[in-house]
């Protein structure tokens, strides 16, 4: 077995893995980022079929902000020198409930003071609720910035002081937030609009969660790469190799050597043992717990009690169909949209166990954003659902293609009749990405697209606090969806960062 030695190894090339993989290089360790794939990004891609190509899984980035108002996400990309053309998205979203005795069609804009001028017109006297809503969404904004700057050890009196309201409404939940608050019902039904981007019904999404990633899409906006999602991913490929990182395409990691519970380097399926104190892993942690860590048994046994604990997040499905009219012919002129049959969103994640005429659709027209996506006199358009758990396991083999096609039927007739349009008529490609297409082509665990499901009991704070603790094998960190920021393309950037500056700062120590 040939042997190579490494200062760090990050497996998985996914948003976080990139992300570890270029900070780590950056500040001068000698990294090697292993990935299955032939190809960077996991989600983050593009992919062509005729003479469309689609956006795989990217809806809007929420952290990027623009030049003298830079999020976290465009800070980090900044520093890093990622070359990436961002398109601004033009509204926040439309929301439209087409439910027999529930109806209701909003547009809501980016801009703090737009959103809540919009909503007061939508629901007269909601004013001073959704201001508190938001003054109290700031905070945790803030104290979430504090808390990764902190490493996970932050001052405990200025969390008590500075940041007294986080603490007080850090394990509860949007719903229970919103009552305290006295927002009413209809101002609360538009106000949860996004939480299908999250995964988990305001009931039980803890609030923390929800307020930062609304409150970032209201004070930056939100962006996407000119040439998709792909675009991030090669720009970041770009900067490992700039700093003198390497890169191992189509390699895979099957063991992650322990002694003395601390890292002593990875095997892969090349026959190579690779050497090293530090692995920062973009896999879920159950999965490399138990089947990817050779060595400390103890400890994986009690890691796994901690992580199996925990609920896996949705599962993707995505229908894809590229159009021989524009978005001028189809009528359609807003960007983002969340059609749903009711704004009881406890009912739409019920319906994600089962599988069939799923009802939560998150729609995006990408031309609206980028009119030349596409080419001339086409439009393209992207539909997400989720599902739960099981409910694909009775589709084998030959029921499969009719499973997902029946789906995405059902889809076009839900969205021609909420917005009164036809695309039947004009579909030239069709396409549909299944749990089982997500799994083979990311390796995601079960096709799953959320990471660890964000619950009030396993929410931010609880991550962030607990990083030292979840540090369970020295030299063995975790980033991306099932790692402490929770999932979505923003946090899996960002817990790369954090982790890889980690990773930087114990190999100083190392020495």
């Amino acid at each position: 077995m040939s042997e190579r030695t490494y200062d760090v190894v990050v497996i998985g090339a996914g948003n976080g893995g990139l992300a570890a993989a270029a900070t780590t290089a950056q500040k001068g360790m000698k990294t090697l980022l292993i990935e299955q794939h032939s190809l960077p990004g996991g989600f983050a891609s593009s992919f062509v079929r005729g003479r469309f190509e689609f956006e795989p899984s990217l809806h809007e980035l929420c952290d990027v902000g623009k030049e003298g108002e830079w999020g976290g996400c465009g800070t980090f990309f900044k520093d890093l020198g990622l070359d990436i053309e961002w398109v601004p998205v033009p509204e926040a979203y439309r929301m439209v409930i087409t439910g027999k005795d529930e109806k209701l069609d909003v547009t809501m804009p980016f801009g703090l003071k737009e959103y809540i001028d919009k909503m007061e017109e939508y629901v007269p006297g909601s004013r001073e609720s959704v201001t508190k809503f938001f003054d109290l969404s700031q905070e945790v904004l803030e104290a979430i910035g504090y808390l990764g700057a902190s490493k996970g050890n932050p001052d405990k009196k200025v969390l008590t002081t500075k940041y007294a309201n986080f603490l007080k409404t850090a394990s509860y939940s949007v719903d229970q937030v919103e009552k305290a608050l006295k927002i009413p019902q209809k101002a609360r039904d538009i106000l949860n609009a996004y939480w299908c981007y999250l995964g988990t019904d305001t009931a039980h999404l803890g609030f923390t969660v929800y307020a930062a990633m609304l409150i970032k899409y209201l004070l930056v906006g939100a962006y996407i790469p000119k040439m998709r999602s792909h675009e991030i991913s090669l720009a970041f490929e770009k900067a490992i190799r700039d700093f003198g990182g390497e890169i191992a395409y189509s390699t895979k990691v099957e063991k992650i050597l322990v002694e003395n519970e601390s890292v002593i380097g990875v095997t892969t399926d090349k026959g190579e043992k690779i050497n090293t104190k530090h692995v920062i892993c973009n896999a879920p942690r159950h999965v490399a717990y138990g089947h990817m860590v050779e060595g400390a048994d103890d400890v994986k046994a009690k890691a796994n009690r901690e992580f199996n604990a925990r609920k896996v997040g949705g599962k993707g499905y995505v229908a894809y169909f590229g159009l021989n009219k524009t978005v001028q012919e189809l009528g359609i002129s807003d960007y983002s949209y969340f059609i749903y049959p009711t704004t009881d969103n406890k009912k739409l994640y019920n319906s994600m166990f089962k599988r069939g005429d799923n009802p939560v659709q998150a729609i995006v027209f990408l031309n609206n954003a980028i009119p030349d996506c596409s080419p001339s006199g086409t439009s393209i358009i992207s539909v997400t659902t989720l599902y739960k758990d099981n409910a694909w396991d009775d589709v084998d083999e030959v029921k499969y293609v009719k499973a997902k096609n029946d789906i995405a039927k059902n889809i076009v007739r839900d969205v021609e009749a909420a917005l009164n349009i036809k695309i039947s008529d004009a579909i030239e490609e069709f396409c549909v990405a299944s749990p089982q297409t997500f799994a083979r082509y990311t390796g995601a665990y079960d096709g799953g697209i959320y990471g660890y499901e964000s619950e009030t009991w396993d929410s931010l704070l609880p991550r962030l606090l607990m990083m030292k603790e979840d540090l369970y094998i020295k030299g063995l960190r975790f980033v991306g969806g099932y790692g402490f920021r929770c999932h979505g393309y923003s946090s899996g950037y960002m817990s790369g960062n954090t982790k890889g500056l980690l990773t930087y700062k114990d190999s100083l120590e190392d020495k």
